[in-house]
């Protein structure tokens, strides 16, 4: 099963479109917790325990890890996910986007290391940069695109040219994922759900790519217009999926003992709204 194909299968059999982050700061981690950086594996697997059967997949941050040296809590956080929801798939956020050996290397890391099943990856330095993590058949990779922070606008919505029409820069990133670059199906798009005009113009430039989009909850991104923007299908099959991320909102909703309970209500809330404007969408 590819990863695409995982996707489909996460979302029938959750029932959803949400993907859990994972984002440990210790510093927010309930009372018994906090300010331990070696409670990250057992502060994440309590959340994964408590949202597995509510997930479209789970997104560990690298850089929370590495920056309290807790790269073997995520390895063994990982391997908790495949024991504990064997069919909900792993994105790794690692926004890699160097070329050659070291972007080889940077694979090596993703799905061999941490055995994940995508990662998301920086385009800027061309195709260069996404070749080494396509050799590994089944795997995918997220190309960020029109990213939810303000400052995406210095890049990402520049024209290529001075040529009256020439495309936004995101737009051209769209049609590569979605074209020449998307050799094996394996590629998708990071588009933030704080912009969903831009969701809409990516989903048209990109039809089939599946789309990760951060930015619902502690970023004020709207659930509703995420996914009549991006989602595609019928009530029977799913043509383009989404992945609604929510980080924070979820994580870190109490900072008592039931933390994990809190969390799993707040993502029964998210899931449902999603599942309620998925239906909208059928309906048209």
């Amino acid at each position: 099963m590819n990863f695409l194909d995982q996707l489909r299968a996460a979302e029938r059999q959750n029932a959803s479109l949400l993907c859990v982050g994972l984002d440990p700061e210790p510093s927010r981690f309930a009372a018994g917790m906090r300010g331990d950086a070696s409670k990250i594996f057992d502060f994440c697997a309590a959340i994964v325990d408590a949202t597995a059967d509510l997930v479209i997949a789970f997104k560990p941050q690298i850089a929370y890890f590495a920056a309290h040296r807790a790269e073997g809590q995520l390895e063994r956080l990982i391997a908790h996910i495949r024991a504990t929801a064997p069919n909900v798939p792993v994105i790794l956020d690692a926004k890699r986007g160097d070329i050659g050996s070291t972007a080889e290397q940077y694979a090596i890391e993703a799905f061999e290391r941490y055995g994940a099943d995508a990662v998301t990856l920086s385009p800027f330095m061309g195709f260069d940069s996404v070749a080494p993590y396509l050799k590994y058949h089944g795997k995918g990779a997220f190309l960020l695109c029109r990213t939810s922070n303000p400052g995406g606008d210095d890049f990402q919505s520049q024209r290529l040219s001075s040529v009256e029409g020439a495309p936004l820069l995101y737009e051209h990133i769209a049609r590569l994922a979605q074209g020449p670059w998307n050799l094996n199906g394996q590629l998708g798009l990071v588009v933030g759900a704080t912009y969903p005009a831009e969701i809409e113009r990516v989903r048209a430039l990109a039809p089939t790519v599946p789309l990760l989009i951060p930015g619902v909850g502690a970023q004020g991104g709207d659930a509703l217009a995420t996914v009549r923007a991006g989602w595609r299908g019928t009530a029977d099959a799913t043509s383009a999926p989404i992945v609604v991320n929510s980080s924070r909102a979820i994580l870190y909703v109490s900072a008592t003992d039931d933390f994990a309970a809190a969390a799993r209500r707040e993502a029964v809330k998210t899931r449902d709204l999603l599942q309620a404007a998925r239906a909208a969408a059928i309906e048209g």
